[in-house]
C-alpha cells in the first residue's frame, strides 16, 4: 500500500512498524484497526489472553504484565513495534510496560479510558463522555471505526444485488441487545417490530435489518415473524456480513442505543440516525446520547422517519492526524515543527 505520510509535508512513516493489540473483542479491535488504517499502516494484529488470577486484577496492581499472558493468545516478543495501538482492560498493563521493555522505542496509544494514570501512556484516545482529561488525552465525540465514504460506496455496489428486490427507498435497521447496562426486552422488540412493519406498509420503504448475537433468539423470532411478507430482509448471520453495505445503501438508519460503536458508525454516514431506546442505561451512555442529539446528529425513533442533515463524524481521521504528528516528533530527524 502507499506509505503513510503526513498531509502537507513530505515526511513518511513507511519504515515504521505497527501492532494492534486487543483481547480479541470485535468492538475494541475495530477501533484500533480503524485508527491504524487511517494513519496508513497495515498493522500486525496481536490478540492476547491473560491468565488467572491476573485477568481479574485491576491494571494498577499488575507487575511484570508480560509474564501474565496465557498460551491461548499471541506471544508478544521483540522486536517491539514503533507504534503500539491497544484497547481493552487486559491490554492496559501491557501498554504501560512495553515503553520500558522497548527502551522507549515504542510509541504507545491506548484506546478508551485505561483507568490508571494517563502519564503511563504516550497517548490515550477516549470518548468525551468518559470525562478523562490530560495533555496526552484525545477525546472523541463517539468511537473510532472503519467507516469511510470509499468503503461504504464499494460495499453498496457489492451488496446491491442482495437487496435489489426491496423498494428504492431503503432503511438500515441495526439491532443490538443485552449488555452490561441495557436490556432488549420482548416488549421493546414487539413495539419496534410493529413500528418497522408500519413503515414498510404505510411509507413503502424497504427494510434492511441486521440483528446481533446479543439480540437473542426469542427477540429475533419476534422480529422475523412480525416482518414476514413485507419488503424486509433480515440477515441470518450466514455468508458475508453485509453491514457496510447496509450503511452504504440506506437512505436513513434506525439503530438501538446500546452500542457507542454502532451509533458512531451510523453517524459516520451523514444520514439521519434514529435511536431506539432500550431498558436501562448508564450515566456514560446518557452523556453520549445527549451530546449526539445536541449536535444534531441523532434523534429518537418515534415510529416515523425524519429527514435532516449534519456533518458526518470523522473522528478516526482527526485523531490519526494528531497521533501521526506526535509520532513523527518522536522519530529522530523527522520533527514536524508543528501541527499537520
Amino acid at each position: 500500500m502507499t506509505p503513510p505520510s503526513i498531509p502537507g509535508t513530505s515526511e513518511s512513516l513507511h519504515d515504521l512498524t505497527c501492532w494492534v493489540v486487543t483481547d480479541g473483542k470485535a468492538g475494541m479491535e475495530i477501533q484500533c484497526l480503524g485508527l491504524a488504517e487511517a494513519m496508513g499502516f497495515t498493522p500486525a494484529v496481536k490478540r492476547v489472553s491473560v491468565g488467572k488470577p491476573w485477568r481479574w486484577l485491576p491494571a494498577g496492581l499488575i507487575r511484570k504484565s508480560f509474564e501474565t499472558l496465557g498460551p491461548k493468545g499471541d506471544k508478544l516478543t521483540p522486536p517491539w513495534p514503533d507504534l503500539w495501538i491497544a484497547s481493552g482492560r487486559q491490554t492496559v498493563p501491557l501498554t504501560r510496560d512495553v515503553r520500558t521493555l522497548s527502551g522507549g522505542k515504542t510509541f504507545t496509544v491506548q484506546v478508551q479510558n485505561p483507568a490508571i494514570d494517563p502519564a503511563a501512556f504516550d497517548m490515550i484516545v477516549t470518548p468525551e463522555h468518559d470525562r478523562l482529561r490530560a495533555d496526552n488525552v484525545l477525546t472523541t465525540r463517539g468511537a473510532l471505526g472503519l467507516v469511510t465514504a470509499e468503503r461504504l460506496e464499494a460495499a453498496a455496489e457489492h451488496f446491491e444485488p442482495l437487496f435489489a428486490q426491496l423498494p428504492a427507498r431503503r432503511v438500515a435497521v441495526l439491532i443490538g441487545g443485552n449488555n452490561k447496562v441495557y436490556r432488549m426486552t420482548a416488549g421493546i422488540m414487539r413495539q419496534l417490530t410493529e413500528q418497522l412493519a408500519r413503515l414498510a406498509r404505510e411509507e413503502g420503504v424497504g427494510l434492511m435489518v441486521t440483528p446481533s448475537r446479543r439480540t437473542g433468539k426469542r427477540n429475533e423470532a419476534i422480529l422475523r415473524e412480525g416482518l414476514a411478507g413485507l419488503p424486509a430482509q433480515v440477515w441470518d448471520g450466514n455468508g458475508e456480513n453485509p453491514y457496510f453495505g447496509l450503511l452504504g445503501l440506506a437512505d436513513a438508519i434506525i439503530a438501538t442505543g446500546d452500542s457507542v460503536n454502532m451509533v458512531s458508525e451510523a453517524a459516520s454516514t451523514g444520514k439521519p440516525v434514529h435511536i431506539v431506546d432500550l431498558k436501562g442505561g448508564s450515566a456514560k451512555f446518557r452523556r453520549f446520547h445527549e451530546a449526539m442529539r445536541q449536535a444534531g446528529i441523532t434523534r429518537p425513533f418515534t415510529g416515523r422517519l425524519e429527514d435532516w442533515s449534519y456533518e458526518p463524524l470523522d473522528e478516526t481521521h482527526r485523531v490519526a492526524r494528531e497521533i501521526r504528528r506526535r509520532l513523527l516528533d518522536r522519530v529522530p530527524g523527522r520533527q514536524t515543527g508543528g501541527a499537520a
